[in-house]
């Protein structure tokens, strides 16, 4: 598993440890850091995305729930929100990482932890995201 996956798969975990238990995300960063090795790059990356996410949460549901019919970020499962919130903000916030990546990555950890049904509800949102957001730049 490259670097970059570990590190996004350690936000899902993070955020949705965040989510669920309400503790902050330094807390819930150290409590992780305490307890699980992990690559410095790994570290590093994953911390961006947490920390991004966290920063920009609301605009990031705001697009999630503009871009997904009929579902309110409320009722989506948590690690399904997740996914997305971190893949929105890879889309909009990070220029490094071009969208094509930002979304397979999305679908792969969506299939490896969410649903039977997460890898194509998360592609469907992130398609309309990138094609919206990126016309809306223009």
């Amino acid at each position: 598993m490259g670097v970059r996956r570990r590190a996004r798969e350690i936000a899902l975990q993070v955020l949705y440890q965040r989510e669920l238990s309400c503790v902050e995300v330094e807390e819930a960063l150290h409590l992780f850091w305490n307890n699980f090795e992990v690559l410095k790059g790994a570290m590093d990356f994953s911390e961006r995305l947490i920390k991004g996410v966290e920063q920009h949460r609301e605009d990031l549901d705001r697009i999630i729930e503009q871009y997904s019919s009929n579902w309110k970020v409320d009722r989506m499962t948590h690690v399904d929100r997740t996914i997305l919130r971190i893949a929105v903000y890879e889309l909009l916030y990070c220029d490094d990482i071009p969208p094509r990546v930002a979304i397979n990555e999305a679908i792969d950890i969506g299939k490896k932890y969410g649903s039977e049904d997460s890898g194509a509800f998360i592609n469907g949102i992130l398609d309309k995201v990138k094609s919206e957001e990126r016309r809306q730049a223009e």
